[in-house]
């Protein structure tokens, strides 16, 4: 079998569920398993953080809960998006919490309860600023009050989602908690405030205690990663993720050779060259290797040389290097005394370190460690 895996340790996700719970108490832990658990398994991940104090998981897509649903999981799941009305129906018999933030929705999401008998539980998305999903403070009232007529619907709750959390230099996200209050404010006056409210993702909840609220939804830190270089340390958490494989071919080359496609790096000594049987279809950014990729090998570091390829890549161990077939290489995660962590690789690429998890292929076999 390939050795090419991510080894994932669920002990470190419920320890960050822990932490992060500690942190933002007495609000609740929605924790946010989309996109597979960002790369780390959805079904696996959500039996570990439900284990480990969260209350409630979040999804993108009608498909990822029902995943879950067949898995035998109970709890509380959010979808983050408004379902298409052809979705509607799948999403009240998967008994998923619906976002609602179009008056349009409303009539078809009603219609799929009473098709599965059910009383389908919304949440109102308020726009206060991020510009992706949701209505605007004054559409989102106007909204509420029609949701508040619906005896057919749960009126269960009123979001909204920060923007720049991740950034402690701006007040945006004071601006968007002011804007947010205001929308509360009328719906106590009017009688109509649900009984759940949320705003905070992984860096508000860690860095806003104003929007914490009743639910904090947890994405990026609950699987060990720092929503942002500055809020590192703020909580303690341990990397659940290791991507790790083992040398497949090593070739000693004279000076001048050159390496990969195009031929474009050309060695300026002597040196071992080595395989490793891992590449961009497995979720290795092809341009890695051009910003200073590097992986380990016994504990040290060695640069990927050439370009990444499909399905293979390959490093420079050194004119003197007895590497060879079979030695653990780790691309994420420690080994020894070092470590290269997706923050390493996202700060290369100019990117996100969600981009990079979630970029790990299905090809790649996850193995958990409980």
């Amino acid at each position: 079998m390939r050795p090419t895996r991510a080894h994932i340790d669920l002990e470190a996700i419920r320890h960050n569920i822990r932490s992060i719970g500690a942190r933002v108490a007495p609000a609740e832990l929605c924790a946010v398993v989309k996109a597979d658990g960002y790369g780390h398994g959805s079904i696996a991940v959500s039996q570990a953080v439900l284990d480990a104090g969260a209350t409630w998981l979040a999804v993108a897509l009608v498909e990822e809960g029902a995943v879950l649903r067949k898995a035998g999981i109970d709890a509380p799941i959010m979808l983050l998006g408004e379902p298409r009305d052809a979705d509607l129906a799948a999403a009240v018999r998967w008994d998923l919490r619906v976002a609602i933030y179009t008056e349009g929705a409303i009539d078809p999401l009603v219609a799929a309860g009473s098709e599965f008998g059910k009383r389908p539980q919304v949440h109102l998305k308020v726009n206060t600023g991020m510009n992706r999903l949701g209505a605007r403070p004054p559409e989102a009232l106007a909204l509420a009050r029609v949701l508040a007529t619906r005896p057919e619907l749960d009126f269960e709750g009123v979001w909204t989602h920060c923007a720049i959390a991740d950034d402690p230099r701006s007040d945006f996200t004071d601006l968007q908690i002011d804007r947010f209050e205001e929308v509360l404010r009328t719906l106590d006056a009017e009688g109509i405030r649900p009984p759940l409210v949320h705003a905070a993702n992984s860096a508000a909840g860690i860095d806003h205690p104003r929007s914490r609220y009743d639910l904090v939804r947890v994405g990026i830190s609950l699987y060990g990663i720092s929503a942002s270089p500055p809020l590192d340390g703020r909580v303690e958490l341990r990397p659940a993720l290791t991507l790790s494989t083992r040398v497949s071919h090593r070739m000693e080359l004279p000076c001048g050779e050159g390496v990969s496609y195009g031929l474009a790096h050309r060695l300026e000594r002597d040196s071992v060259i080595v395989t490793i049987p891992i590449g961009y279809a497995d979720g290795v950014p092809r341009a890695l290797s051009s910003v200073g990729g590097e992986v380990l090998i016994g504990g040290r570091r060695y640069p990927m040389v050439g370009r990444v390829t499909m399905d293979q890549l390959m490093v420079d161990v050194g004119a003197s290097s007895d590497i060879g077939p079979g030695d653990e290489v780790v691309l994420l995660g420690t080994q020894g005394d070092e470590t290269i962590s997706p923050w390493d690789w996202a700060l290369a690429l100019g990117t996100i370190p969600n981009e990079i998890v979630c970029g790990i292929g299905p090809r790649v076999g996850r193995h958990y460690h409980h």
